[in-house]
């Protein structure tokens, strides 16, 4: 296999150790190979004197990382065999470890930036984003929760922000992305193709160092959109319960929020009620979390949640069986109950 086969293409460029996710095809998502290899690399070159700085790409002009394989974690689980399960608990590590890495670490965001691939990216000290970048965490339409650290990431966002994000699986374009607080710079699209020759150039000692050298390519992304919402999202997303938001939505008739409220009732609609719900518990429990109280949180909903949650069901409707008609449990909304819930967070779990 030559590298440009690899599933993760690691290069030295300079005094930067380059790491690029090699599954265009798939828009590059993760395998568990990919992140032990990515997990493996970081720790070499986190001790190798003549590398200052590292960097995370994807390949290809769709994707930075749109997640994980959510396919290989289906079969996984009715084969019963162990990989969904040390699939999540690698994961898991390896986004901790880019949080807590010693030297600046670089995402570079082009095109999809999904569940796994946030995971990868809000850990990296500098966070970029071009044109094309779309980042969401959309989990709660497979009947899944937000997780790889969005416990901690979103809860810490401006006003009531991760609860819409987690809850809708919104995209953000660059503006709103930086915004939000989940990006810090914009990389326009004529420095995007040569940013790795122009970056070996650049000081990668330090994080001040980086953005100062950086300054040259970076540039202005236009108006954030969710900046003239934001009222109204703090207003709705506040409410105690996700009966509450929904209701709450249903009643708002300001013009200037009424067709925002009508299309959030829309992608609120056909997504998991236990997930959005789990959802909302996670991000207001993760502003008194630290990060690795949240992925252990995290960790301890994943053992309990392709027995007893949505996913299953929701990767056999969307992914394998394409019907599209998921069958959630419960079924609306208005079926939840508190128990519903709270039975994840028991101290025993389920």
């Amino acid at each position: 296999m030559s590298e440009n086969d690899s599933e993760v293409i690691v290069e030295v460029r300079g005094r930067y150790g380059c790491l690029t996710l090699n599954r265009p095809s798939g828009l590059n998502a993760l395998t568990l190979g990919m992140v032990q290899t990515l997990h493996r690399q970081l720790d070499d070159w986190a001790g190798d004197d003549a590398i200052d700085a590292v960097l995370i790409q994807g390949a290809g002009e769709k994707a930075f990382c749109a997640g994980g394989d959510i396919r290989a974690l289906y079969d996984s689980y009715h084969n019963g065999d162990t990989l969904h399960r040390v699939f999540f608990e690698e994961e898991y590590a390896l986004d901790q470890a880019i949080h807590d890495y010693p030297k600046p670490v670089i995402a570079l965001m082009n095109g999809f930036v999904m569940g796994g691939g946030m995971g990868l990216a809000q850990g990296a000290s500098v966070r970029i984003v071009s044109e094309k970048a779309r980042l969401a965490m959309p989990e709660t339409g497979i009947g899944y929760f937000p997780d790889v650290g969005a416990t901690y990431f979103l809860g810490r966002l401006p006003g009531r922000l991760g609860e819409y994000l987690g809850l809708t699986g919104k995209q953000l374009g660059p503006a709103d992305a930086i915004h939000a607080g989940l990006a810090d710079l914009y990389l326009p699209p004529e420095h995007v193709d040569g940013f790795v020759d122009t970056l070996v150039d650049i000081d990668g000692r330090t994080d001040d160092a980086l953005r100062a050298g950086l300054a040259m390519m970076t540039g202005e992304p236009g108006e954030a959109g969710l900046e003239r919402l934001r009222p109204a999202i703090d207003e709705h997303f506040a409410k105690e319960s996700l009966r509450a938001i929904r209701d709450s939505l249903e009643a708002e008739q300001r013009p200037q929020y009424r067709e925002w409220a009508a299309e959030t009732l829309k992608a609120i609609e056909g997504r998991s009620p236990l997930g959005m719900a789990v959802a909302l518990e996670l991000v207001r429990r993760g502003r008194r979390l630290t990060l690795s109280e949240a992925f252990a949180l995290e960790l301890k909903l994943d053992y309990q949640w392709f027995d007893h949650g949505d996913m299953v069901e929701g990767i056999r409707a969307l992914i394998v069986d394409k019907d599209k008609s998921p069958r959630w449990q419960p079924a609306t909304i208005d079926d939840l109950e508190p128990k519903h819930v709270s039975v994840f967070f028991d101290d025993a779990g389920r």
